[in-house]
């Protein structure tokens, strides 16, 4: 069984994808266009916009995207992306690439629990939550 994290943007998602491709030193497997899809999905104003996207990086994490306009997409608080980072270096990188012009709601720093850990959202209005062991 596998879990995968599917995000939907409102006509953002290439701009998105390829901001977490940087963060996350990622590789494309799909990056699908409506043009590229059934006829009935390729009208002129959203033919360049993305279908489906899947972004592979770490070992085994995927992300899926797409540009969604059939339904508004309503942005909630209900739930964050979690990476666990191999170490405290990269958990810090990916921290501070990801909350650049983002809003940081804990910085990544020691943590009760132990290791580090941050969490905040993003310019897309994603939600991240960082950790690392010590």
């Amino acid at each position: 069984m596998k879990c995968d994290v599917y995000l939907s943007f409102d006509g953002n998602c290439e701009e998105a994808i390829d901001f977490y491709k940087d963060v996350f030193d990622g590789e494309y497997q799909v990056m699908m266009r409506y043009k590229d899809g059934p006829p009935e999905y390729s009208k002129p104003e959203i033919e360049n916009k993305i279908m489906h996207a899947t972004l592979s990086f770490g070992n085994g994490c995927e992300l899926k995207a797409s540009d969604n306009f059939f339904k508004p997409i309503n942005k909630g608080n209900n739930y964050h992306v979690s990476i666990a980072a191999d170490d405290e270096e990269q958990g810090y990188a990916i921290f501070s690439s990801l909350m650049e012009d983002g809003e940081v709601t804990m910085p990544y720093n020691d943590v009760f629990w132990g290791g580090k850990f941050g969490s905040g959202v993003d310019k897309f209005g994603i939600q991240w939550m960082i950790s690392s062991p010590h």
